[in-house]
């Protein structure tokens, strides 16, 4: 069965074109025998937060509409490592082979295969790091004395809620009544009831 490939290609800047991985990209899927089932070209940053033809891309991945993506590079693909670690956790989960034209990187050859899984393991590893330094950045800026969080809810805030739910008042009302995070309202409102069942 012939394999239905999307192409992505992306420049940063109006003054870049892509039209050169467009043309390379092309000759790929024509040399691998492959079907261009849509052609996704962008100017946008790398490091934005929604970039709208990688996402159609994406989309039409989970629709299980495309068989192999490719770009030219990784750079085009994603900016960080965890990203690209997101990118191929999506594209194993669909069934999605990978084809990266400058790394020599195509998940459908067994070397692709293997090297897909160490690039995914050197991102896992990277995000086990990044964990790492979050907490042991918390665990000292608890230790100098620094809130770590919302702070506690006052004494107040507590009592009102209390009150409120001993004239019956509903927890959504109560938080909407206070201004309150409703997390707050139903935890003081489930201790409350408690405490009436049991008195």
């Amino acid at each position: 069965m012939t394999r239905r490939a999307a192409l992505y290609a992306r420049v940063s800047t109006a003054d870049q074109h892509t039209d050169g991985q467009i043309t390379r990209l092309r000759e790929v899927a024509a040399r691998a025998g492959w079907t261009i089932a849509a052609e996704h070209v962008e100017v946008i940053s790398g490091a934005a937060k929604t970039r709208p033809e990688f996402d159609r891309m994406m989309a039409s991945v989970r629709r299980r509409k495309v068989d192999v993506i490719a770009a030219v590079d990784l750079t085009r693909l994603g900016r960080t490592t965890i990203g690209l670690m997101h990118l191929l956790d999506d594209l194993r989960v669909a069934g999605c082979d990978l084809y990266v034209d400058r790394e020599a990187l195509d998940t459908t050859t067994a070397a692709g295969r293997m090297m897909f899984t160490f690039i995914a393991a050197i991102a896992a590893f990277e995000r086990e790091l990044l964990i790492e330094r979050t907490k042991d950045g918390m665990a000292a800026a608890r230790a100098r004395g620094s809130q770590i969080g919302r702070a506690p809810a006052g004494e107040g805030i507590i009592a009102a809620i209390r009150s409120l739910r001993a004239q019956g008042m509903g927890m959504d009302r109560i938080a909407k009544t206070l201004k309150c995070g409703k997390g707050l309202s139903q935890r003081v409102c489930q201790e409350f009831d408690k405490e009436a069942a049991n008195a």
